[in-house]
């Protein structure tokens, strides 16, 4: 069995579940979630995001 998590969703879920928790931090998640995005978008660690 192969199973391959893509990093995209996994961190969309993470953000997701705290901004349920804690509205206050949107946007700082979403800051963040946008850096990470661009760094791997740009570095190219292999990961497709579509």
């Amino acid at each position: 069995m192969n199973m391959s998590i893509s990093i995209g969703p996994l961190i969309a879920l993470i953000a997701g579940i705290i901004i349920l928790i804690a509205p206050r931090f949107l946007n700082y998640i979403v800051a963040i979630y946008l850096i990470a995005i661009g760094l791997l978008g740009l570095f190219g660690t292999g990961a497709h995001f579509r």
